[in-house]
């Protein structure tokens, strides 16, 4: 009875505080097509009825690995997301170049018209099945290149770490004479990697000042030099930067370059190592660009 009482006290105490501040009822809950506006108010954007906007078509990027002067060179691709990204990639990878990087001296040494069969995914392991077309009659050097290229195309998602090849459904174990034992690694393929590697601006892109430039690299001394030629061919901006790592291993560089053009004009960013012996450029990158003004 006492527990009674006191309750009734706390609830007159609050009904008081709530007269005195003013307090109101929420009244009715609102319906579904709401309240009609009054004259002169602005619309309301959307109504619970109302369609929601649409949601803007979502992308994916993804790394193509082809072929630069003999060694691996690393492309992108950007198109509508897909769920099945690696093997849209590969897919893509066996297309080859497009129109724009294979004037700028990209290549592949898969074979034309190489399908992809199948592509399985298992605990980190890609299983890769293509047709007959794949293996044809090969030197070890071009099998060698076109295992790189699928092997660092797939291996840049989290979920594969190694490739098995298959050719219409039956174990690639040896192609052009490469020994084929096991899954495939990057690691295998370390040697197809070029002296110097860049991976950004891309080929064709439209870059302004200060343009960033980046890549791997492992030369003498770690020192990765760079210019900026403009449409005629003259060096507009020239300069150099440390890789990570150099002088037998490999190490990553970047560095953000100024330039000068009157009028957005096609250009070359050129990365290249100057030569211990004579001075002279070698392992030189040529990468087509648009500068703009």
């Amino acid at each position: 009875m006492m527990r009674l009482i006191a309750m009734m006290a706390v609830l007159a105490t609050l009904a008081a505080a709530c007269a005195e501040s003013g307090a109101q009822p929420l009244g009715p809950a609102p319906s579904a097509d709401g309240p009609s506006p009054s004259p002169g108010s602005p619309s309301p954007t959307l109504s619970p009825t109302s369609p929601e906007p649409p949601t803007p078509a979502q992308s994916m990027t993804y790394e193509l690995w082809f072929n630069y002067g003999g060694s691996l060179f690393v492309t992108h691709r950007t198109e509508p997301f897909t769920p099945a990204v690696g093997t849209r990639a590969l897919e893509a990878l066996l297309e080859g170049p497009s129109a724009a990087e294979r004037s700028a001296n990209l290549g592949t040494t898969i074979n034309a018209g190489t399908r992809l069969n199948a592509l399985t995914i298992d605990d980190g392991v890609a299983t890769v099945d293509l047709d007959a077309t794949f293996v044809g009659e090969e030197t070890p050097a071009i099998a060698v290149g076109s295992l790189a290229q699928i092997v660092f195309t797939l291996t840049q998602f989290d979920r594969i770490e190694g490739v098995v090849f298959e050719v219409d459904g039956g174990p690639l174990t040896n192609f052009g004479g490469y020994e084929i034992d096991g899954a495939q690694r990057r690691a295998n393929f370390a040697d197809q990697l070029p002296a110097i590697l860049v991976q950004s601006p891309l080929i064709g892109e439209r870059v302004s000042s200060a343009v960033h430039i980046s890549g791997t690299a492992n030369v003498f001394e770690a020192v990765v030099s760079i210019a900026i030629l403009d449409q005629q061919g003259k060096v507009i901006a020239s300069t150099f930067t440390m890789a990570t790592c150099g002088t037998g291993c490999r190490g990553t560089w970047e560095t953000d370059v100024g330039f000068d053009v009157a009028a957005t004009q096609p250009g070359t960013i050129r990365v290249y190592e100057v030569s211990a012996m004579d001075g002279s450029k070698i392992n030189v990158v040529n990468i087509p660009v648009t500068l703009t003004a």
